[in-house]
């Protein structure tokens, strides 16, 4: 994965942003599903990102100092 040099190939980076796009292409589609986004609900997965905001601030300002 790396060259002699110690960095990443072109054709590596290449393929890691290509899977990165094939990841949020994905979860998109299944986000526009209705059928998806109800269960989404139920589950409350909102409520989890909303939990997680305080603990995220948190660690930011802990790694700014």
């Amino acid at each position: 994965m790396e060259d002699g040099n110690g960095s990443f190939n072109d054709k590596d980076t290449l393929f890691m942003l290509g899977g990165v796009a094939l990841i949020v292409f994905g979860a998109g589609l299944i986000l526009t599903n209705p059928i998806a986004r109800r269960y989404m609900g139920q589950l409350g997965v909102g409520n989890l990102a909303n939990l997680a905001l305080p603990d995220l601030d948190r660690y930011l300002k802990l790694r700014a100092m």
